[in-house]
């Protein structure tokens, strides 16, 4: 992990979007007036008849995608979470989750890492409101590189797709020849004390919270859950069986999210105790982004201070 090069993934987005382009003439790129925050200004400026800002108008941009991807397009749509899962949500149940619509839901400034935009734009429900949906995937990408790989891997995929994307800047924590499998999560360490399962920009965190531990004694590993709906359940068990306990983590509500995820699987089929870090069961605030990390109890500092406990 390269803590000093930092790149938010809304911004690996964009520039993976610009370069897919180039490769494949049938994606386009629909945005509701925010192109330069969710950075498809890069796919506008190299493919601007490829590209439509239908402004603020969240619910149809979803239909305008539905009616494109009819045609064979690989419709992009993109704005913050909290329009594209919440103002839209009926049109993206009803008409692109239902009937599987090829269209890929990008949304960007997620989570109360948002910062100063505060509670009424920081979306906490959504990989929630997205993964009861039949028909649907979810990713929750947590670096440069693996946000990029994510970007060209649902172009593949036959079907909706919800990618969470954040605006916060955070680590580089792979290199490019990681490889990623869809549905697989990414373990780091073997250690037995405890399982830190993270998603999105918590995992730089959890992996900082490693370290951390390491030099105290206390051996644990993590594990990078990038795709949030099919889960894999695999390692989740592995790891249930493996270490003394189980902690969740995600800039998220804790009801509906990773760690509700995670729960059931466990419920299931190796049933244990889990801590579950997030968003309690309320909004969010204003504030910086690192500072509300801390606030939520979802930094690294957190994270040591909970398996310290035992």
């Amino acid at each position: 992990m390269d803590l000093d090069k930092k790149i938010a993934t809304r911004q690996s987005y964009g520039e993976a979007l610009a370069e897919l382009g180039s490769r494949n003439e049938n994606v386009v790129v629909l945005d509701a007036d925010l192109s330069s925050a969710t950075k498809t200004a890069l796919f506008a400026k190299r493919y601007p008849e490829r590209f439509i800002n239908v402004g603020i108008a969240e619910q149809n941009m979803m239909g305008i995608a539905v009616g494109l991807s009819t045609f064979g397009k690989i419709p992009y749509v993109s704005t913050f979470a909290v329009f594209a899962t919440g103002r839209a949500y009926d049109q993206i149940r009803n008409s692109i989750a239902y009937p599987k619509s090829n269209v890929k839901i990008c949304a960007t400034h997620a989570g109360v890492t948002v910062g100063e935009d505060g509670a009424t734009h920081q979306m906490l429900e959504d990989l929630s409101l997205m993964r009861t949906l039949p028909n649907m995937k979810v990713m929750c990408t947590s670096d440069d590189i693996q946000t990029k790989w994510a970007v060209e891997e649902i172009s593949k995929m036959n079907g909706p797709v919800y990618l969470r994307l954040c605006r916060l800047a955070t680590p580089i924590i792979y290199d490019e020849k990681q490889k990623f499998e869809f549905g697989k999560g990414i373990q780091f360490g073997d250690g037995t004390d405890a399982t830190i399962i993270a998603t999105g920009v918590t995992v730089s965190e959890a992996l900082k919270a490693q370290e951390i531990l390491k030099k105290q004694g206390v051996q644990v590993r993590v594990v990078d859950i990038h795709t949030i709906k099919p889960i894999d359940e695999d390692i989740i068990v592995k790891c249930a069986k493996e270490t003394k306990k189980i902690i969740t983590v995600e800039d998220h509500s804790i009801i509906g999210g990773l760690g509700s995820a995670v729960c059931e699987v466990l419920a299931e089929k190796y049933p244990v105790n889990v801590q579950r870090l997030g968003i309690k069961d309320t909004f969010g605030k204003s504030g910086k982004a690192q500072e509300l990390l801390n606030y939520f109890k979802i930094d690294a500092e957190s994270i040591v201070e909970v398996v310290s406990k035992g």
